[in-house]
């Protein structure tokens, strides 16, 4: 109940024309971002020749999670923004699946660095390693895997509160989970873990990709060379992701000592991190590719033909 009361006294303390600007802000970033998202996604459904290659299959999932990821934000920020309590009945299940969310691209990220790395270092091998089922196999892993955690932090919670807990009213974040110091802790301990396997896991197929691009010539030197500015967007993208996670113990002190600097860093968060790592980059990421820019224009060109007939 504390808890409680403490949350609304932060949102409340906050300068409410401040809190405005910043939620305006949230609206004018977000909704072109999710209408971007979901254009390159429905490009690859539209396009045969995408669906068929395994990066694209993953790329298309990391727009589809990002796109969720952003719409139940938005909710977040807005519930705030008019200070509306939710029953925990529906704000616990909610901030599990957002939780889950936000781990999506990042192992889609190492998914599809990997897949590069089979690409680029074994060419022979990558039609067989990668096939259609195996593709697939790999999509669920990586969706199962992302989910894993919040489900058994939802075990932990349940097996630790009274069942009239479910009954409060709260504002929907993941910390209404956390209901022990223990757990807390052990979170913060995963995230740090899951976060430097990843980028060992980058960092091992960038080096091998550099070798392969130094001793390699012609169009395999060219694809090498590719495939590590590839790379090197990607790790951009996972540090961004990392430091989106590393900003909630940043706010947990910054909450000690001034409520209106936690709001302002917290916003901060979303906008400076999350925008970036999954919006901008999946954005030039797409553009970059010759063979998903075309596709986009194709699918672009389709639409506007289709209005001038109907005119």
């Amino acid at each position: 109940m504390s808890e409680n009361s403490s949350e609304q006294k932060i949102l409340k303390g906050n300068d409410p024309i401040r809190l405005n600007l910043t939620t305006a802000l949230v609206q004018v970033l977000v909704w072109p971002f999710i209408y971007i998202n979901l254009f390159m996604y429905f490009t690859y459904r539209r396009k045969s020749a995408l669906r068929t290659e395994p990066r694209f299959a993953f790329f298309a999932q990391m727009l589809l999670a990002d796109s969720a990821l952003f719409l139940m934000t938005d909710f977040v920020v807005v519930t705030i923004h008019v200070h509306l309590l939710l029953p925990l009945a529906f704000c616990i299940p909610f901030a599990a699946i957002l939780h889950g969310l936000t781990h999506v691209s990042p192992t889609f990220i190492t998914a599809m660095c990997l897949e590069r790395y089979v690409a680029i270092c074994f060419p022979l091998h990558h039609v067989n390693v990668f096939t259609p089922t195996r593709t697939t196999f790999v999509l669920v892993i990586v969706w199962f895997l992302s989910f894993l955690r919040p489900f058994v932090d939802l075990c932990i919670m349940l097996s630790t509160v009274p069942k009239s807990y479910l009954n409060g009213w709260n504002f929907c974040y993941y910390e209404i989970i956390l209901v022990t110091k223990w757990h807390m802790e052990l979170r913060g301990n995963l995230f740090i873990l899951n976060y430097l396997v990843l980028l060992a896991i980058l960092f091992f197929c960038y080096v091998a990709i550099i070798r392969v691009a130094r001793r390699a010539s012609g169009d395999n030197k060219q694809a090498a060379s590719k495939g590590q500015r590839t790379l090197l967007l990607h790790l951009l993208q996972l540090i961004l992701a990392t430091l989106e996670v590393i900003c909630p113990y940043i706010e947990a002190q910054v909450i000690r000592i001034n409520l209106n600097t936690y709001i302002i860093v917290r916003y901060f968060n979303f906008l400076a991190f999350t925008i970036l790592s999954r919006a901008v980059i999946p954005l030039i990421y797409g553009f970059r590719d010759e063979k998903f820019y075309a596709a986009m224009n194709s699918v672009a060109l389709c639409k506007t033909s289709k209005v001038h007939i109907g005119k």
